[in-house]
């Protein structure tokens, strides 16, 4: 047993460095490119993020075990919506994040009426290949209204000009970061699945609580460091952007890609009750906060600290019963 831990945190540390590179990789190539800061956070920074959830999806998909990326998928939204943003505001000067943009108003609305659609559409305890279509058809309408007006991407990146030569031996460097990136994920991801369903056996659990718990875990410290590092730089912009787009992703994107690949028919949906109480829960408070104050509070970062162990400690104490 003690072998596929080890090979479980080796991988979660692989997703978390091959994260990293993609992250970076991608923010040279917008800045080398010019593209609107909006952009880069709301939709490039949540989509390398997004990766390696993507990867776990897909490949727990083609070996026919898609309740694996499900738990994954709402274990990391959980994650994105409480210990994520907590760690940000604590990691502030102030202790506090701003969310006075409108954008970012309109936007915590998106991502928490996505952040719910799968829990209604597997009410049937099924997610078959329409529901994934409808998720998808989801993540495309979120992007028209992302694109619909150009104020938003009014704002760009600042630094001096580059020269032709320069800023091709840049996007070079970052597509080689990218491509060795995408490559970790991918063995890090097949390493995951393996262990995964090793322990599921080993320690009598079901993949839902592995994929809530560890994978999702492991597969959110791309998006918690990237959260983390902005809020020290004094970018809020950014790090809501980046944690309410991975949000998004994961709900539609990914989950919707899984299910079309192989769809999801819960015979025992009770791995999955307290991440889905606990998902609607700090959806509707991450919602409180962003548009009550206009801001996220150092007390509020707290509760959401505490409202993640609590979730953790439920899972575990549902699962000893």
């Amino acid at each position: 047993m003690i072998p596929y831990f080890l090979a479980l945190i080796i991988s979660c540390l692989i997703l978390f460095y091959a994260g990293k590179l993609l992250i970076v990789g991608l923010e040279q190539v917008a800045r080398v490119l010019g593209w609107r800061e909006f952009v880069v956070s709301f939709f490039i920074m949540a989509f390398a993020a997004s990766i390696p959830n993507l990867s776990v999806g897909i490949s727990s998909g083609l070996r026919g075990i898609p309740e694996l990326s499900f738990g994954d998928v709402m274990g990391g939204s959980v994650i994105n919506l409480t210990i994520a943003v907590a760690l940000a505001v604590l990691f502030t000067k102030n202790h506090k994040l701003s969310a006075k943009s409108k954008t970012v108003q309109t936007t915590s609305l998106f991502t928490i009426s996505i952040a719910i659609l799968p829990l209604i559409l597997i009410l049937d305890n099924n997610l078959d290949r329409r529901d994934g279509l409808i998720l998808i058809a989801a993540f495309v309408c979120y992007l028209i209204w992302l694109f619909s007006d150009k104020e938003r991407f009014c704002r760009t990146f600042e630094g001096k000009n580059l020269s032709e030569n320069n800023k091709n031996k840049m996007i070079l460097k970052s597509l080689g970061e990218i491509i060795l990136g995408v490559t970790l994920l991918i063995l890090a991801s097949e390493t995951i699945i393996r262990s995964a369903l090793a322990l599921a056996e080993e320690l009598n659990l079901s993949l839902g609580i592995i994929g809530i718990l560890l994978v999702g875990l492991g597969n959110a410290i791309p998006e918690t460091y990237f959260a983390i590092s902005s809020a020290r730089a004094g970018d809020a912009w950014m790090v809501l952007g980046n944690l309410m787009g991975s949000t998004i992703m994961l709900a539609t994107l990914v989950l919707g890609i899984v299910v079309l690949i192989h769809p999801i028919e819960m015979i025992d949906f009770s791995p999955f009750v307290v991440a889905r109480i606990f998902l609607i829960i700090s959806s509707l408070f991450f919602l409180y906060c962003v548009r009550s104050d206009k801001e996220i509070t150092g007390k509020e970062a707290v509760f959401l600290f505490i409202l993640y162990l609590l979730f953790v400690a439920s899972e575990i104490c549902l699962n000893s019963l």
